[in-house]
Parts: structure tokens; sequence; C-alpha cells
């Protein structure tokens, strides 16, 4: 497998239509994605002193965190929104070879920041709520 470009790793947020379209949120330098699960254990006596775990329960989450330059699209317009009003809305992460994973996230934090003779930073942080579900290449 070739290594992919971490430009191509975009976050996307949703235009608000049926279907929904996505457009790419401008001056991103930097995408991270973490997915994460919650284990059950179900270790008993016939265990044999090894830890078991319960398949496919437990809380499954994804959180993505960005950081760019602040050039004023409507893109981060709407995450702004979303961020002061608290509303959950969907994204979209694509990659480099056409897969994607979409689903509804929560702004749970965005900065700003920005030195005297510099450019205006931001960062943000999303959390999934509900199911992220994946779109593998056609």
């Amino acid at each position: 497998m070739p290594a992919q470009k971490g430009s191509a790793f975009l976050l996307k947020i949703a235009d608000g239509a049926t279907p929904p379209g996505f457009t790419v949120v401008a001056g991103l330098r930097t995408t991270q994605m973490s997915i994460n699960g919650d284990t059950v254990v179900v270790t008993h006596k016939e265990s044999g002193g090894w830890r078991d775990l319960l398949s496919g329960a437990g809380t499954r989450s994804v959180s993505v965190s960005a950081s760019g330059i602040f050039l004023g699209s409507e893109a981060e317009a709407a995450i702004r929104a979303h961020a002061l009003a608290g509303t959950i809305t969907e994204y979209e992460l694509s990659f480099e070879d056409g897969e994607r994973l979409h689903g509804r996230f929560l702004v749970q934090r965005l900065d700003y920041a920005g030195d005297f003779n510099g450019e205006r930073n931001y960062a943000v942080q999303l959390e999934s709520s509900g199911p992220v579900y994946p779109d593998l290449p056609a």
C-alpha cells in the first residue's frame, strides 16, 4: 500500500440540503481522527485468568481535530454558527484513496488565535453523535 498525502485528508461540512452536499473546510493545515471504543469485560471463573471482552458492546465514538489558517470561508462560518448554537450537523472525512467517513458531529471546541503581525489561526474539535459510516471507493 503506497503512502497517502496528508493534504488529501479533508474535513467537509454538509450544506443542509437533502441529500447533503459537502464543502471542504478551507484553510486546514492539519487534520486528525481518532476512533474510540469502550470495552465491556465479561471475564469469569472459566476464563483461565485471561480477560474476556464482549464483541460489539460498549460505546464507540469518533473524534476529529483540525487546525489551520482562518480564511473567512462559508464553511468556517457554518462551523462557528454550529459551535455557538450547540447544534449537530453532518460532516465528511475524505482520504486520498477515495475512502470516506461521514456522520453527525457536535463542535466540542473552537479556538481562534492570532499574533500581532501574523495570520489568524483556528482549531476545531468535533465529537461524533450517532454512527459514523464508511463509504468505500466505487
